[in-house]
């Protein structure tokens, strides 16, 4: 089967819906598995810091999404849950999870629609919002989208048919990786983990830039004395 129709095949059954069940499954977690919300919370207990916390948060994701084990280890979990790829679920999981783990920490309420159809958008990707921004397919940024008058609907279900586009193209581009890598040495396995790897420190970045702190800065109070 060639890579076209083998991307065909993958695509069979899956909708764009797959991405809100993804990032409610992100954020809430399931079983031994934890969402963003214990995992940022555990992390501003430790660190005692949000800005602290997230540098941790990215680091731990990006890790995890380089490398092989979690797909192994939680594959099968993912595919019992959502209808894709137990690879491209994976994934998927890390970086939604990551990306409202910024933003839970920034001070943005993670139940609000606006601020989920954000998350998505960030998640495209820097250079995949700037693209579809100058098409007139998104109005605006993830930033303005998180703190609009009141949530689209519309808006969102582009968001999230962009994504499953975007995540589908990369799927294809890392197995093509991998097959090229079978006919190079050195080269293999680790090629999809790679691409996720940069894939998701990008959009880490990319979420700090959209998700400023909404917390309130402390102030030091100067009492006078004598």
């Amino acid at each position: 089967m060639d890579t076209q129709n083998q991307a065909v095949a993958l695509t069979e059954g899956i909708t764009a819906n797959v991405f809100h069940e993804i990032l409610e499954l992100a954020i809430e977690g399931k079983g031994k598995l934890p969402g963003a919300k214990h995992a940022a919370k555990s992390l501003l207990v430790q660190r005692n810091d949000a800005e602290l916390a997230i540098s941790r948060m990215v680091t731990t994701h990006i890790a995890m999404a380089s490398g092989q084990g979690f797909a192994t280890n939680w594959g099968g979990f993912f595919v019992s849950l959502v209808t894709i790829p137990a690879n491209m679920a994976a994934a998927s999981f890390l970086q939604a999870r990551l990306v409202s783990g910024i933003a839970h920490l920034r001070g943005y309420e993670l139940s609000d629609p606006r601020v989920r159809t954000a998350i998505l958008m960030v998640m495209l990707g820097p250079s995949g919002n700037a693209e579809l921004i100058s098409k007139g397919v998104l109005p605006s940024s993830p930033m303005v989208v998180a703190t609009a008058p009141v949530f689209d609907a519309r808006l969102d279900r582009q968001v999230s048919k962009a994504l499953l586009d975007r995540s589908l193209n990369q799927m294809t581009g890392k197995r093509f990786g991998v097959w090229l890598g079978k006919r190079i040495p050195f080269v293999g396995g680790g090629v999809g983990a790679a691409v996720d790897g940069w894939s998701t420190r990008s959009i880490a970045l990319h979420a700090m830039e959209e998700f400023p702190s909404r917390r309130p800065k402390l102030t030091r109070t100067v009492v006078e004395t004598g």
